[in-house]
């Protein structure tokens, strides 16, 4: 009986474990470096919405804004590491993993409008840039749009020349290194989360970013001057640890699937409203001076930039950016 009891005791101490395991939601950590007020912000919560109601509550999202969990050089290896789940970072992030090809997006004037660039990534360059990732550990679920960059100082950037000796934070990529070295600046590297800092001590003197992270990184109040250039494409790649995507119950992954896809179709759907109301927003807080280029300025900045062209090719090779103009109808110098 005593061997019996014991028994008895011990399977329900084995068994009480994975039964409440069984019960538990799966969590997802989601980690991002901007507010919950952008489209990448709102999309996140879009996600977590859906996610969890599309598996019934099986799948729980905690989405981790504006740097609170890593900042923008430590995520990537958490999500290697499986301390995080997912993300979702500029493409300009891919270059330490050795997927130097994603820069080739952020090459300047490359995409004439919103449906370009929506069109060029849902079609054969987004699915070959995602293979890119696969050996890494990391599979690529979706892009999310964040609009055109923008450019600020504490002088007017009017024309290429006016770029000179300017310290300009950049997020890493060595396309936008190149072609802000092309009009003489000096761009400098740094986490997202540190910016406002440094515009406002002068450790920098000026950034690029959309409308809407200038305005949710009250950016503008620390720079008397912005020039909506839209002279290149900011874009998010949502990514995940392959491993437990790939562990996950196949039921689970396609109501997850189908979450993203709507999340996306919402966060690529508002980006280009956000950014607008965040100009407009900017512009009515009177804290800075709002410039726009004429015709010949922009020509001066496309002739200033476009050896960045040439350069790339030593940088992100043939192969990405043959992809880029078949896809675009354009000519890579």
């Amino acid at each position: 009986m005593r061997k019996w009891i014991l028994a008895t005791i011990a399977a329900a101490i084995f068994v009480a474990p994975s039964a409440s395991m069984a019960q538990s939601p799966i969590v997802i950590k989601f980690s991002h470096v901007v507010t919950n007020d952008t489209p990448k912000g709102k999309g996140a919560l879009k996600f977590k919405e859906l996610a969890e109601k599309y598996t019934d509550g099986k799948v729980k999202v905690e989405v981790y804004p504006n740097s609170s969990l890593y900042k923008d050089k430590e995520e990537i290896e958490a999500l290697q590491l499986g301390s995080v789940q997912m993300l979702a970072p500029s493409t300009a992030k891919f270059a330490p993993l050795g997927a130097k090809e994603f820069e080739a997006l952020d090459l300047p004037w490359l995409f004439k409008d919103e449906a370009t660039y929506t069109k060029a990534m849902k079609g054969p360059v987004g699915k070959w840039l995602f293979q890119k990732l696969e050996s890494k550990g990391i599979s690529g679920l979706a892009y999310w749009d964040n609009g055109f960059h923008m450019v600020s100082s504490n002088r007017p950037l009017l024309m290429p020349a006016d770029f000179q000796g300017l310290k300009v934070r950049i997020s890493g990529s060595k396309i936008a290194d190149q072609y802000f070295r092309e009009v003489g600046s000096i761009p400098q590297i740094m986490a997202f989360s540190e910016v406002y800092q440094a515009l406002q001590t002068g450790v920098v003197d000026g950034c690029e970013n959309t409308a809407s992270n200038y305005l949710t990184q009250k950016f503008h109040e620390v720079q008397k001057h912005i020039t909506v250039s839209y002279h290149a494409h900011l874009q998010y790649a949502v990514i995940v640890n392959s491993k437990f995507w790939n562990g996950l119950p196949t039921d689970i992954r396609m109501q997850l699937d189908k979450a993203m896809d709507e999340a996306t179709d919402y966060t690529n759907s508002i980006a280009v409203k956000e950014n607008e109301d965040a100009l407009a927003e900017i512009k009515k807080s009177g804290k800075t001076t709002l410039h726009y280029l004429t015709d010949d300025q922009r020509k001066a900045w496309q002739v200033a930039m476009a050896p960045t062209y040439k350069w790339a090719t030593g940088r992100v090779g043939q192969e990405v950016l043959d992809l880029v103009a078949k896809e675009l109808a354009i000519k890579m110098n």
